[in-house]
């Protein structure tokens, strides 16, 4: 890998850095949100959803136009708005402002991640993308490790405003990178054929069954992630007395230990295949789902363990489904594919939440009731994604 690869890949890996503690910091921040706002799990669930769907939105409309600029003015333009919105949630002031500006955030953010993994995939061959995959998704780890615990310090010592507004703070810095170090990315731009209408972006999808399938994959793998994750933190402190205190923990372990796993994951998926490693982590996958949604006790070694067995084999599943999903598609349409791909996962990462949240109840005690029924719903969403990848083929080289 070459020096300028490698400059392009911690970029990225800022970029993913930033974005994904704007997303995930909402989650452990939930009892503190619900106590402040005196809102239910279900009204949690619309803020954490709020960016979801408008990102997905946003999302969904890029396509028809991504492809036809350099991906680096796009993510350029996206990441400027994102951190415009996520300044935005840091003065927010009640629930409702504070969704308002999770809307504004998803809209830029929506074209983030699929811009993200479009210039992987143009800047790495199929043979080592899934390991430059697995150092973009390494920013998920650093954000658990530093990102999670830093920001759940900063809302524990100045309010829960302060995590956002020192997002934004660093968003800026990666702005800054962004314009001065990345170089102009439109390959996919040479020898480009116009298309006769922007909707043919999505009859140029519907007519492809491997690339429906790819989204379909897409789509289970979000469904079964995300009806669970948002509400980890509120059970655990709701039902089995684990310390809020402690929450930080769950996420500076699961981060150490995909800091590790990630790119050994990546360089896996490239020597052994993408179906067969994403099989065997969607499998063990199951094992903390089950675990973590039966929590049986509040020990911090027993949530700590489970928690980070949870981490290590949900990143390893999605390693190598980006590899794949990335690949059914020629470079010239990779952009609007992907865009279209991250709608689709901000959907269902979206509706998920809601399924999580009409599904748990809240008892005049506190209880949060019905989280083991979301746990066999994300099972049972893992278990199809494992027939649906097999038919999803590798087109592109």
């Amino acid at each position: 890998m070459t020096q300028k690869e490698k400059l392009l890949l911690f970029i990225l890996a800022c970029i993913n850095f930033t974005h994904i503690i704007d997303f995930m910091i909402m989650m452990p921040l939930g009892p503190q949100l619900m106590k402040i706002f005196d809102i239910s799990p279900r009204q949690f669930g619309f803020v954490v959803s709020a960016y979801g769907l408008s990102a997905g939105i946003s999302g969904f409309l890029s396509a028809f136009f991504v492809d036809n600029y350099d991906r680096k003015k796009v993510v350029l333009f996206a990441y400027t708005g994102f951190v415009i919105g996520t300044l935005a949630c840091g003065i927010a002031p009640t629930y409702e402002i504070l969704i308002l500006a999770r809307v504004v955030a998803g809209v830029f953010g929506g074209l983030i991640g699929a811009q993200v993994l479009s210039i992987v995939a143009d800047a790495f061959e199929y043979e080592r993308r899934a390991t430059a995959m697995g150092f973009v998704t390494a920013a998920f780890s650093l954000a658990s490790v530093i990102g999670i615990p830093a920001g759940l310090f900063l809302a524990g010592k100045f309010g829960w405003h302060s995590p956002f507004l020192v997002v934004g703070g660093l968003g800026i810095l990666v702005v800054i990178l962004i314009y001065s170090y990345v170089p102009r990315l439109d390959n996919h731009l040479k020898n480009r054929q116009l298309k006769e209408s922007p909707f043919t972006v999505i009859t140029d999808i519907t007519r492809n069954p491997n690339q429906l399938r790819a989204l379909s994959l897409s789509t289970i793998i979000m469904l079964g992630h995300f009806s669970i994750i948002p509400y980890i933190s509120p059970t655990l402190v709701a039902n089995v007395g684990f310390s809020q205190d402690n929450i930080f923990l769950i996420y500076f372990v699961g981060g150490i230990l995909t800091i590790f796993s990630a790119p050994m994951v990546g360089k896996l998926a490239d020597r052994k295949g993408k179906y067969p490693v994403f099989v065997i982590f969607a499998l063990l996958s199951m094992i903390p789902i089950f675990l973590i949604t039966n929590m049986f006790s509040g020990a911090l070694w027993a949530v700590l363990v489970i928690s980070g067995i949870f981490f290590v084999f949900s990143n390893g599943r999605l390693i190598p489904t980006q590899a794949i999903v990335s690949n059914v598609v020629s470079s010239g349409q990779r952009g609007s594919f992907m865009a279209i791909n991250s709608s689709v996962q901000l959907f269902a990462q979206a509706i998920a939440t809601n399924i999580g949240g009409f599904i748990i109840h809240k008892t005049p005690s506190g209880y949060l009731e019905n989280y083991p029924y979301v746990g066999y719903f994300s099972m049972i969403m893992i278990f199809m994604s494992i027939f649906i990848a097999k038919t999803v083929k590798p087109i592109a080289k």
